[in-house]
C-alpha cells in the first residue's frame, strides 16, 4: 500500500527511508530546504546580544581590563626606562670622542650604578607585565569558556523547544552547523579577539603618551601612515566580511548534504545517483573553497600592504629624528630639537609597537567578520519561534468513564478515552490538509487508520502528540482537553511504536528503560519478556550489558524492533501509536513482533496507521482518510461489504499479494 509520509514526528535522527510503509520519521527534508543567510542582517544586533550574553560576567571583564592596563602599561615603560640607560652609554661614548679631539677635555666615566637600576627596573616591568598579561589569559578563558558552554546548553535546550515546523523548513546539516560549526568558530575566534582586541586598544594609547611625551613633533609625524592603515582595513574588511558570510552559508549547505548523503546511501547506491550526488557535492565544495579562498586573500594582503606603508614611515622618521638631535630646531616658536639618541631608540620601538596593534587590529578584521557571520546563524536558532507557551497543568485523572458521561454509581473504565471533535489543521495556509475530523475512541479500542499517500494519517497522531498544534476544534484525553495539559503530561500519556526503529548508542538495559526513569532490573526484564525480547537478549555475549553500535548495527531489524517494543511495554502509557513494523523482516519473524505486539496492545488504547491491511481485520474500527477527511468508518466486514475506498484498497492489496 502506499505510504504517508506527510510530516516529521522527531528530529532526534535523520530517518532511513525504508522499502515501504508510513513512518512516523521525515519526510523528504530536501523539499523544506530554506538556505541560511548570505550576509549578516544585523551586525549591531548581533554585538549587542553578545554583550548580553557576557553582562552577567561584568565585574570579570572590568578586572581583565585593569590586568590589561597593568601589563601594557609596564611594557610601555619598558624602552622609556631602559632610554636611559642608553643616554648614558651615548654620552660617555660622545665624551670619549670629544676627549680624543681635544685632550683637555675631562671624560667621565661610565655610571654603571644607573645602568644597573634601569636594567633592574625594566627587568621588574617585564616581570610584572607577564604576570598581568597571564591572570589576564586565564580570566579571559575562563571567561569565554563560560559563555561558549552557555551557547551550546542554549542551543540544546532551544531545539528541544522548536516545533517541528522547524525542522521540515530546515535541513539538518544546516541545524547541525549552526550548533557545532558555527559555535566552534566562536569558541575559536572570541578570546583571542576579547584579549587582543582589549590589549591592542590600550597599547595604542599608552604609546601615543609615550610618543608624544618624547617629541611631539615627531609624534605627529609618525601618524601619517594611520590614515592609510584605516582606509585599507575600512576598504578591504567590508570585502571579506561578504566572503566570509557566503563561507558559513556554504559550510551549513555542505554539512546538510553529507548528512543527506549518509543517512541515504543505500538509496544513492540503488538508483546508481552515486556519480550525481558526487558531482552535487562538488559543486558546493568549489563555491565553499571560493569563497573561503577570497575572504582569507582579501585579509591576508593587509599584512604587505601595511609592512610597505611602516617601512616607508621608517625610513620618515629616522630622517626627521636625525634632524631633530639638532639643539637650534624650532617649530610654531617651541624648541623641538636636542633629541637625544636613547630616546630616538626608545621612539623607534615605540613606532614598531604602534606597528603591532594596527596589524592586529588587521587580522581581527577577519576573525571579527567570521565570528559575526557564525553569531548571527546562532542568534537566528536561538530567536526561532518556539512552540506555544503552555497553559498550569490541569490534574491527570486517576481513571476515565469512558467518552459518555455516566452517573456517579457507574463503574470505571480504564484510561484511554480519546475524543477528536471538529479538529482542523494545515501545515500551510495554503494547502488545507485536515478538515472537521471528529472520532470518538472508547479506552482500549484498537483503531486503525488507513489512505493513500498524503491522507494526513500520520498528521493525526503528530496533532494527538501534540507535535503540532491544532487550528480548531479540540483533543480530549479521558474528558481532559489536551491543551489544558502541557505537553510533556500529553506524551506521558502515549506509546510509540515506529517501523523505523530509533535505538542510541548504550546497553540494551539503558535502550529499554529510556521508555520509564528509574526503571529496575527486574522490571526491564519482565518487559523483555512481554516483547519476546528477553531469549535473544540472554543469547548475546553480554546479554542485558550489550552494547549497541551506532544505528544498533549489531542486531537484526527484527530483534531491534523488538527492543522498541519492550521499551514501550516498559513506559506502560495507556495509550498506543504504532507504526506497522513488519515489512521488512521475514514471515517467521513478523509473526513474533505481531504476537509481541498483541501484547504490548491488551488493555490499552491503540492507534495503527496500516500499511498491509491484512494485519488489522481484528480491528475494532478502521478509519478509511482521503485529503484528510475521513470518508468511512467500520469493522473489516462492514467496509468490505460497503464496497467503497477500503474494498478497493484492500482488493487491490490482495491482488498484489496474489500476483506475487
Amino acid at each position: 500500500m502506499a505510504t504517508d509520509n506527510s510530516r516529521a514526528t522527531t528530529h532526534r535522527r535523520p530517518q532511513k527511508q525504508s522499502s515501504g510503509g508510513s513512518q512516523l520519521g521525515g519526510p523528504n527534508q530536501v523539499a523544506a530546504i530554506t538556505a541560511p543567510p548570505a550576509h549578516v542582517d544585523d551586525f549591531k544586533g548581533t554585538v549587542k546580544k553578545f554583550l548580553a550574553l557576557l553582562a552577567r560576567d561584568k565585574w570579570k571583564l572590568v578586572l581583565a581590563t585593569l590586568l590589561a592596563f597593568a601589563a601594557v602599561t609596564a611594557t610601555v615603560l619598558g624602552p622609556r626606562v631602559l632610554a636611559e640607560a642608553t643616554n648614558e652609554l651615548a654620552r660617555f661614548t660622545t665624551d670619549s670622542v670629544q676627549h680624543a679631539q681635544d685632550p683637555s677635555f675631562a671624560v667621565s666615566s661610565i655610571d654603571f650604578t644607573l645602568i644597573g637600576w634601569v636594567l633592574v627596573g625594566v627587568f621588574a616591568l617585564y616581570s610584572f607585565a607577564a604576570i598581568f598579561s597571564y591572570l589576564q589569559q586565564r580570566l579571559i578563558v575562563g571567561l569565554t569558556q563560560r559563555l561558549i558552554w552557555g551557547l551550546r546548553q542554549k542551543a540544546s535546550e532551544k531545539l528541544d523547544r522548536l516545533p517541528l515546523r522547524y525542522f521540515d523548513r530546515n535541513p539538518y546539516g544546516d541545524t547541525l552547523s549552526r550548533i557545532t560549526n558555527d559555535v566552534d568558530l566562536i569558541n575559536t575566534n572570541l578570546q583571542q579577539i576579547m584579549t587582543q582586541a582589549l590589549t591592542s586598544i590600550i597599547t595604542l594609547v599608552g604609546i601615543l603618551i609615550m610618543m608624544f611625551s618624547i617629541n611631539w613633533a615627531l609624534a605627529t609625524i609618525s601618524m601619517i601612515a594611520l590614515p592609510f592603515a584605516l582606509l585599507m582595513t575600512m576598504v578591504v574588511a567590508p570585502r571579506a566580511q561578504r566572503f566570509f558570510n557566503r563561507q558559513q552559508a556554504q559550510l551549513g549547505e555542505l554539512n546538510s548534504q553529507i548528512e543527506e548523503n549518509y543517512s541515504g546511501h543505500n538509496i544513492i547506491k540503488a538508483f546508481n545517483r552515486e556519480e550525481i550526488s558526487l558531482e552535487r557535492f562538488r559543486k558546493t565544495n568549489r563555491e565553499l573553497y571560493g569563497s573561503s579562498w577570497r575572504a582569507q586573500f582579501l585579509t591576508s594582503i593587509l599584512m604587505p600592504l601595511f609592512g610597505v606603508v611602516t617601512n616607508a614611515q621608517y625610513v620618515l622618521i629616522v630622517a626627521c629624528a636625525a634632524y631633530l638631535t639638532r639643539p637650534e630646531v624650532m617649530l610654531f616658536g617651541t624648541n623641538i630639537g636636542g633629541l637625544q639618541i636613547g630616546l630616538i631608540l626608545a621612539f623607534i620601538q615605540y613606532v614598531y609597537q604602534f606597528q603591532q596593534p594596527l596589524m592586529t587590529a588587521a587580522q581581527m578584521a577577519n576573525l571579527v567578520q567570521g565570528t559575526i557571520a557564525a553569531a548571527e546563524r546562532v542568534f537566528q536558532l536561538l530567536d526561532a519561534d518556539e512552540e506555544p507557551a503552555e497553559v498550569p497543568l490541569a490534574e491527570l485523572p486517576e481513571h476515565s468513564e469512558g467518552c459518555q458521561r455516566q452517573e456517579a454509581s457507574s463503574t470505571a473504565h480504564a484510561l484511554g478515552c480519546v475524543v477528536l471533535q471538529d479538529v482542523n489543521f494545515d501545515y500551510s495556509p495554503d494547502a488545507p490538509l485536515i478538515r472537521d475530523w471528529s472520532l470518538t475512541v472508547e479506552p482500549g479500542q484498537m483503531i486503525a487508520i488507513v489512505g493513500p499517500t498524503g491522507a494526513g494519517k500520520t498528521t493525526i497522531v503528530n496533532l494527538l502528540m501534540r507535535f503540532y498544534e491544532i487550528d480548531s476544534g479540540q483533543i480530549q484525553i479521558d474528558g481532559i482537553n489536551t491543551c489544558d495539559m502541557t505537553r510533556d503530561h500529553t506524551r506521558e500519556l502515549f506509546g510509540m511504536v515506529l517501523q523505523d526503529t530509533w535505538l542510541f548508542s548504550g546497553t540494551i538495559r539503558e535502550n529499554i528503560a529510556y521508555g520509564r526513569t528509574g526503571a529496575t532490573d527486574d522490571e526491564i526484564v519482565a518487559a523483555a519478556k512481554t516483547a519476546l525480547a528477553d531469549h535473544f537478549i540472554r543469547t548475546l555475549p553480554d546479554g542485558y550489558g550489550t552494547v549497541l553500535q551506532e544505528d544498533a548495527g549489531n542486531l537484526s531489524v527484527g530483534q531491534r524492533q523488538l527492543l522498541t517494543i519492550a521499551r514501550a511495554v516498559l513506559a506502560d502509557a495507556p495509550i498506543l501509536i504504532l507504526d506497522e513494523a513488519t515489512s521488512s523482516v521475514d514471515t517467521r519473524t513478523e509473526k513474533l513482533i505481531q504476537v509481541a505486539m498483541a501484547r504490548l496492545m491488551h488493555g490499552r488504547t491503540s492507534f495503527v496507521i496500516a500499511h498491509r491491511l491484512s494485519t488489522i481485520r481484528d480491528a475494532d474500527r478502521i478509519v478509511v482518510m482521503q485529503h484528510g477527511r475521513i470518508v468511512e468508518v467500520g469493522t473489516h466486514d462492514e467496509l468490505l461489504v460497503s464496497g467503497g475506498v477500503y474494498a478497493d484498497l484492500y482488493l487491490s492489496q490482495f491482488a498484489e499479494d496474489e500476483d506475487a
